[in-house]
């Protein structure tokens, strides 16, 4: 079975950035995958659950509710490992063309006074947010953009090196 693509990554050199997971074309259609991440994975802890489920609730909104994006969002939602999130755009920009969206995306969290939907009819466990987390997360998580925002490390993707055998196939060392 194949490798898929985000599991080339190689998780014991990325830093939290904004990254091109992936480009798909889809008829005459493109969309593209970032990861959107956080926490340096298997190196810092985990964004706590509840305040990760605030982050979801409170920038799906900001991004649904943006009027210059609000036509290219499809999806936000957050990785399983808890380090991050995945934003799929219609069409195909660079980490650095959106670096501005996801900068006022998080910084916007600042703002909220509460978690939008966060109702047992309009969320599957509307008791499982923390929004002071979720404000401190966005904080750090902005500044460190700021801080980086000329440091090129934070939106290219650290790709793990695979050896080609000569007859094609992928070695993976374990």
């Amino acid at each position: 079975m194949e490798l898929i693509q985000s599991f080339s990554v190689d998780h014991t050199k990325i830093v939290p950035g904004i990254f091109t997971s992936r480009v798909d074309v889809l008829g005459d259609k493109t969309v593209t995958t970032y990861d959107i991440r956080l926490k340096k994975p298997n190196r810092e802890p985990v964004i706590d659950i509840a305040a990760m489920h605030s982050l979801e609730h409170i920038i799906a909104t900001f991004l649904r509710n943006n009027p210059d994006w609000k036509d290219e969002i499809i999806y936000w939602g957050p990785m399983g490992c808890l380090t991050g999130f995945y934003l799929i755009l219609k069409g195909n920009r660079s980490s650095r063309e959106i670096y501005d969206l996801i900068l006022s995306s998080f910084k916007s969290v600042d703002n909220s006074d509460e978690v939008p939907g966060a109702t047992a009819v309009n969320c599957g466990n509307y008791l499982m947010h923390n929004l002071d987390m979720a404000k401190w997360y966005a904080a750090e998580f902005a500044e460190y953009l700021e801080n980086n925002a000329d440091n090129p490390i934070i939106f290219e993707y650290p790709k793990a090196e695979r050896l080609v055998t000569d007859d094609g196939k992928h070695f993976y060392d374990s």
